[in-house]
This record gives structure tokens, sequence and C-alpha cells, in this order.
């Protein structure tokens, strides 16, 4: 029992858990035996090899509408860190601000996206900016309803103890809440950062010149099934990182403040 809590804790520093790594490899086994087994066609589902080799020869392609794509879920992601950030303080710290505003928050979700990406295009033209808006509908709501929803349940007994000592109502705010709504804010951080490259991708479904979701499109149409399958492993690398890197930069906040980091 002792040395499986040791395993355990060197796994947790070396931040690296096997087990989801072997089970994806088992499955692409499967799938690569399968498919060469029952001798399926290239067009209706290629061996992970083929989804390889079309990634290895058409990577410069891959590449320059990665590139597109990334700029575009950057942009979009900043956008609704920053407004969604702010938004969540405001409604965290303003009661009626909350009341009047969240509804319109869900109401903007429960509008479907295919339905709003048409209309951004018409809007603001075929360039960048209605992917960005795009991505920024997908993540900012995540953002601003969960850093507000952590503001607004916050530990009671903290807030008597600082109001007992003096403290403003604003010093009670940035002292006791915002570093207890840090977990709420990582979370809709977390899933923000898992839409965003799709949400760039079905932005450049409606419209665009580069991009992989272009880049998909045309893999469908010409059936050429293993690029397609190229394509859509990036999506899911590109979401992974982003996803990895949310989680990294949460652990160390939250490091920072169990040693005792202030926030100024």
């Amino acid at each position: 029992m002792k040395r499986r809590s040791e395993n355990i804790k060197a796994k947790r520093k070396t931040g690296m858990d096997w087990l989801p790594v072997a089970f994806s490899l088992a499955i692409l086994l499967i799938w690569h035996v399968a498919v060469t087994l029952h001798d399926v066609p290239e067009f209706i589902l290629p061996s992970p090899v083929k989804v390889i080799e079309e990634l290895i020869g058409s990577w410069e392609l891959l590449l320059e509408h990665t590139l597109v794509t990334i700029t575009e879920a950057f942009l979009g992601l900043f956008a609704s860190i920053v407004l969604g950030t702010a938004l969540g303080l405001a409604m965290g710290y303003f009661e009626t601000f909350r009341r009047m505003v969240y509804p319109l928050f869900v109401m903007t979700q429960t509008v479907p996206l295919f339905v709003l990406a048409p209309l951004f295009i018409l809007w603001f033209g075929f360039g960048i900016l209605p992917k960005i808006v795009v991505v920024f509908m997908v993540c900012f709501f995540p953002i601003a309803v969960t850093f507000a929803q952590g503001l607004t349940q916050s530990d009671g007994g903290m807030d008597d103890l600082l109001t007992v000592m003096g403290a403003t109502r604003w010093k009670i705010f940035r002292i006791s809440r915002i570093p207890q709504a840090l977990p709420y804010l990582f979370s809709g951080l977390k899933i923000a950062a898992t839409y965003g490259i799709v949400g760039a991708v079905l932005a450049e479904w409606v419209g665009a010149q580069k991009g992989l979701g272009v880049f998909m499109t045309r893999a469908m149409k010409s059936f050429r099934t293993g690029v397609l399958f190229a394509d859509v492993l990036i999506i899911v690398l590109l979401s992974l990182i982003l996803y990895k890197t949310v989680e990294r930069v949460e652990q160390m906040v939250c490091r920072h403040i169990t040693n005792g980091g202030k926030m100024t």
C-alpha cells in the first residue's frame, strides 16, 4: 500500500499518466488490425498508418491551414477570456447586474451557431473577424458564468470574519471571494479551450479561403478520407494542447495561493 501511494505521488510529480496513453494506443492497434483484416477501402475508413502517411505527405499544406485556424482560435479565445473574466467579476460583485444580463447570456447559447455564423459573415465579410466572433461566442459563456457562480458561492464565514475586522466590501471581494472562485474560473477556461479550435473550424465551414475547416471540406468532397482524418487529428491535438496549457496554469496559480501567495 505504501509503495502504491509513493507511485501515485511520483506520477503526480511527473505530470504523466500512462494509462490513457496505453488505452489510446490499444484502440489504434485494434482499428488498424480490423481495417487490415477486413480489407476496408481507404475512402471509407483508412488505417491509422495511412492517416499518418497522409499527415506527413501533406504537412506543408496542413501547416498553412493550421496557422490560420490557430490565429482565429487564439484571438477569439483571448477576447473571450478578457471580456468573460471582466463580466464574470461584474456579475459576481453586482447582484442587480447579474440578474439583468444573465438571461441574455443564456439566450445567446440557445441560438445555433450555424445560424449565427452566416450572419456574422454577412455583417463582417469573409475575413478573419467573423471567425473570431464565432470563437468568442463559443468560449465566452462558460468563462463568464462559471466565474460568476464561483464568486457568489464563496465561504460566508471568511466574509463575516473580514467584516468584523473592518474590511470594506471590495476588500472582502478581492481577498476572500476571488481566490476561492479561481477553480470555477479555470473550469470555464478548460471548457473554452476545448471549444476554441472547434469554433474556428465551424466558422470556416460557412465561408473562408484558408483554415482546417476549409481543408476538411475539400478533403470530404474529393473523398480523401485519409487526409480528412489527418485534419481531424490536428484539431484534436490542438484542443488537447490548449486544455493542458490551461490545466498547467491552474496548477501554478493554485500552488502559488496554497504556498501563501497574496493577490494585490
